[in-house]
């Protein structure tokens, strides 16, 4: 299992050399934003497909 540091090493990695800091503060938000995500799904915590489909209705117009 990688640890923290080695997720972050690996994505500053992968982006391109001419990366800003903001544009590598965005992506570690993203990456902290995903990593709470999965510990809400792993802790029971997450909502089914249909209630997110119910949810995302009412701000999404056809």
């Amino acid at each position: 299992m990688s640890t923290l540091k080695d997720k972050i090493a690996e994505l500053i990695y992968h982006l391109p050399e001419d990366s800003t800091l903001e544009d590598i503060q965005y992506h570690l938000y993203v990456l902290e934003k995903i990593s709470k995500g999965q510990k809400s799904i792993k802790d029971g915590k997450g909502i089914s497909n249909e209630e997110a489909k119910a949810r995302l209705s009412k701000w999404i117009t056809k």
